[in-house]
């Protein structure tokens, strides 16, 4: 049995999405008791003591303990006190690069076998205003989170990069932890193949044409969107007003009867973020979930002047429902704990590395490659349901201008998102209108 010596919801989480058996038992040692020396001697040091004090009232069992820090110009950041002293950490943050550090310790209480190591990421934030950190704040509890922000949450959408390994910020480096416990003799690579395949079938993907492997049944799709939409709209304002839910609903209707999955319930709501004083701009945008659920923000739809333009909007978000989108990239997830275990069992850090850099760039692939197919069957649903499908390179090059006038952001190398004028391209290859010399042209 693994004991987790930590209350921590996000370490609880990715041991249960690994399949891993195991239970809680709260370390009772008080975090950062070492106010001295290195940040990596100071992680390791206080992983180990939780780990020792909770293997001291066991007579069985592999212990499993954390440690996590974060460090900027030799000052460290841990849970903050209050909130106060949360908006000091996450203005202090998001001006320059950071680094977060986790102690790990793993002791086999029966063999008296004590094995610590440390894994480092390099975090690099935008810089925050005060007022997007009282956005965040209204949103989400910094007080239970190193450095008062969370990386899989709305804490995401501050972070430019990292370099290192993500499942380190979230609370718990899997790589790290896999190698501790085959060094204390428990092997967990078979048990991660057989839970990743286990139950698992290929099924025909009506919007690619292809055999898919699918890890999710249609009934777990339903429930991984029930329990996300019940997120959204906590944090977000459902727009009441009728005329706006009337379009939406309207057009959305007209839509999802015409694509190529039938057997879900398609919801289709407005949203906008709550009311405060502060708003900065616009949000021209719409997400869809697994399960049927499409949500449009209310900004969206006077930018979308016509019926037209939205059936194209809410087309290419029940596309990404129809193709399964947000369910193969909780597959590759999964796909990448188990290549992070066997990097690891190979004993060659680059490898590793080299694994999570794969990882990044085959979830950016697919984006892009799931963005374009969502375009292209925006603009079939819109002209099945009698909709001018064209509507769609009209939304996009109005959608180029806008970005235009705003300011420029920094390149990222790991860019999520195909350029407007690739979309435009795969629109009119759709819709076997003539391609143009400017559909080339890619500019951010």
């Amino acid at each position: 049995m693994i004991i987790l010596a930590s209350k921590s919801k996000a370490r609880k989480n990715i041991l249960k999405n690994l399949g891993i058996r195991f239970k809680v038992v709260p370390s009772r040692v008080k975090e950062h008791a070492v106010v001295s020396g290195s940040p990596v001697s100071m992680v390791k040091t206080n992983a180990l003591l939780k780990a020792r004090e909770v293997a001291s009232r066991l007579k069985e069992g592999v212990v499993l303990a954390c440690d996590t820090l974060v460090w900027q110009g030799g000052e460290s950041f841990g849970k903050p006190k209050d909130f106060r002293e949360a908006r000091r950490m996450l203005k202090r943050l998001s001006s320059k690069p950071h680094r977060l550090y986790t102690g790990i310790a793993v002791i086999d209480v029966k063999r008296h076998l004590e094995m610590v190591d440390v894994e480092e990421t390099k975090i690099i934030m935008e810089k925050l205003t005060d007022a997007e950190i009282r956005r965040y704040f209204k949103k989400v509890s910094p007080l239970d989170k190193a450095g008062g922000f969370d990386i899989q949450g709305l804490g995401s959408l501050f972070i430019k990069r990292i370099e290192g390994c993500y499942f380190n910020v979230v609370g718990l480096p899997v790589s790290k932890m896999f190698a501790l416990f085959k060094k204390a003799g428990v092997s967990l690579l078979l048990f991660f193949c057989a839970v990743s395949f286990f139950g698992c079938a290929t099924e025909f993907n009506v919007a690619t044409k292809h055999e898919d492997w699918m890890m999710y049944s249609t009934d777990k799709e339903v429930a991984i969107g029930d329990s996300v939409s019940k997120q959204v709209e906590e944090n977000y304002e459902i727009v009441k007003d009728p005329v706006l839910c009337d379009r939406v609903n309207r057009v959305g209707a007209k839509v999802a009867e015409v694509c190529d999955r039938k057997e879900l319930i398609y919801r289709f709501r407005v949203i906008e973020e709550k009311k405060e004083k502060d708003k900065e701009k616009e949000i021209v945008n719409a997400v869809s979930l697994p399960g049927g659920y499409v949500y449009v923000f209310k900004d969206l739809l006077k930018f979308a002047s016509t019926d037209d333009e939205l059936a194209v909007v809410l087309g290419h978000e029940v596309g990404h429902i129809v193709a399964r989108h947000s369910i193969k990239r909780l597959q590759a997830i999964w796909g990448y704990n188990i290549l992070s275990a066997l990097a690891v069992s190979s004993g060659n850090a680059d490898v590793a590395r080299g694994t999570q850099l794969a990882y990044l760039q085959l979830l950016s692939g697919y984006s892009q490659e799931d963005e374009l197919l969502a375009d292209k069957l925006g603009a079939r649903y819109a002209k099945r349901a009698g909709y001018d499908p064209n509507a769609m390179i009209t939304f996009l090059k109005k959608l180029k201008e806008k970005h235009r006038k705003e300011e420029t952001h920094q390149l990222s190398y790991f860019k999520t998102h195909p350029y407007i004028s690739q979309r435009v391209k795969a629109t009119k290859e759709e819709l076997g209108e003539k391609i143009s010399f400017e559909d080339f042209i890619n500019i951010k």
